[in-house]
């Protein structure tokens, strides 16, 4: 209990402690140093989330990092079973990346302001049309040179299982013509859904796989891409499903 007591004061301290930076990056931007602000808010947000895997005492093991290009954009997809998943790919996968995130997330002050600096799109899911603007947006953003993440499942398993994947959250890589690189997150649940949201520690395999091509796919090969990557993804999973 006293660790999950720390783990969310902190979290919400450490928010407040960011405000600083903030307007740091303002006057990066306002002076049109791009790249240092780019630098700037990778380097503060990925500390600032390996302070909350740190807390949360949990063992991270990654493997396959040298799968990630250093010098072009990619589409991380990846299964989603916690809320730490973020954190996680925040802390150990070391390239500059927006997330594909829930729309309420917008109703979160301070976190709401840095993940749009790091290019973060906010998808509402219930409505039709503003998940068409979202994937639109999210094009424009990997087409301008800045990786994304995105959990095709929607949501989070909570468990080992591993839920259908969206078609349609792969437009974002057919029609950017990026590269995919499958993640395979195994035993974040472990750290808080497990748990009843209590914060206990726990060990974390972090699989990435190597990159799929999206150029020059077929329309068959699109219609197949989301069960490719998925069976990709599954395969580092325990086999209960």
């Amino acid at each position: 209990m006293l660790r999950t007591i720390a783990w969310y004061t902190h979290f919400a301290t450490s928010l407040i402690g960011k405000i600083p930076g903030i307007y740091k990056v303002k006057s990066l931007d306002k002076k049109g140093l791009t790249k240092e602000k780019e630098e700037y808010v990778h380097k503060v947000t990925s500390k600032w989330a390996m302070s909350h895997i740190k807390l949360s005492g949990a063992k991270i093991n990654v493997f396959g990092a040298e799968n990630i290009p250093k010098d072009i954009p990619v589409l991380f997809v990846s299964n989603h079973q916690s809320n730490f998943d973020i954190a996680i790919f925040m802390s150990y996968i070391d390239k500059p990346k927006g997330y594909i995130s829930k729309i309420e997330m917008q109703k979160v002050p301070i976190l709401k302001t840095w993940m749009e600096y790091m290019n973060c799109i906010f998808m509402d899911r219930n409505n039709l049309r503003k998940s068409a603007s979202a994937i639109i947006d999210g094009v424009k953003i990997l087409k301008s040179g800045y990786s994304l993440v995105i959990f095709p499942e929607g949501t989070r398993s909570k468990g080992d299982n591993i839920g259908d994947f969206k078609a349609g959250s792969f437009k974002l890589a057919t029609k950017s013509k990026v590269p995919i690189v499958p993640v395979t997150i195994d035993g974040s649940y472990k750290l808080m859904e497990a748990n009843g949201n209590k914060i206990k520690p726990g060990e974390v395999n972090v699989y990435i796989h190597p990159m799929v091509e999206t150029k020059d796919l077929t329309k068959e090969d699109e219609t197949l891409l989301p069960n490719k990557v998925k069976e990709i993804i599954k395969s580092k999973l325990p086999k209960i499903n």
